[in-house]
């Protein structure tokens, strides 16, 4: 026969076990958020001038065509432009061999308008969702765009769209729901 005591530690222990286990499913979901902000490398820490750092050489190189993979051309721009390096951030962006690529687009349309080429970036978020309709952080930068017109309602549609094609625990949904001062309005 067990005890209240015992009882209660083994409730206590399946409860920490749930607890824990519930934590690290969300936090995974998380880490698989590819939407989030790029970590900083050495391609902004330590490389300027617009080069990037060649992890092969060791060193921080000019970008050429062909000299990196589009992947690869992809995460520079990004960091480049989440350092707020736009012309960088183009200018690598447009090294990239498939110009179709909705991220790639869809980071010419986040460096255009960042650099106040607005409408520019709309034209590149359009192109974006053109090539995959499901892109949801081209949805949220366009309707950063559209916030940033004035265009509530159209950034709202586009908190929708992002929702409904199951991107609501993602950064790309909280980052535009805040554009928005946090009003769910659908």
């Amino acid at each position: 026969m067990t005890s209240p005591f015992h009882r209660l530690c083994r409730t206590t222990l399946a409860a920490g076990f749930f607890f824990g286990m519930a934590s690290a499913a969300f936090a995974a979901g998380d880490s698989n958020d590819n939407t989030n902000p790029p970590p900083k490398t050495e391609t902004t820490k330590s490389c300027t001038g617009g080069k990037v750092w060649d992890k092969d050489k060791k060193e921080c190189v000019t970008p050429k065509k062909n000299s990196f993979k589009d992947d690869d051309l992809y995460k520079f721009a990004r960091e480049f432009a989440y350092a707020g390096q736009y012309e960088n951030a183009i200018t690598v962006l447009n090294l990239a061999r498939d110009q179709n690529d909705p991220r790639i687009l869809n980071y010419l349309g986040y460096a255009n308008r960042k650099a106040g080429r607005i409408e520019l970036g709309m034209s590149y978020y359009r192109k974006a969702l053109q090539a995959d309709e499901n892109y949801i952080l081209a949805r949220s930068y366009m309707g950063m765009a559209l916030v940033e017109q004035g265009d509530i309602q159209g950034a709202r549609v586009q908190l929708v769209e992002i929702r409904d094609r199951g991107g609501e625990d993602t950064w790309a949904y909280r980052a535009l729901l805040q554009s928005l001062n946090g009003y769910r309005t659908y």
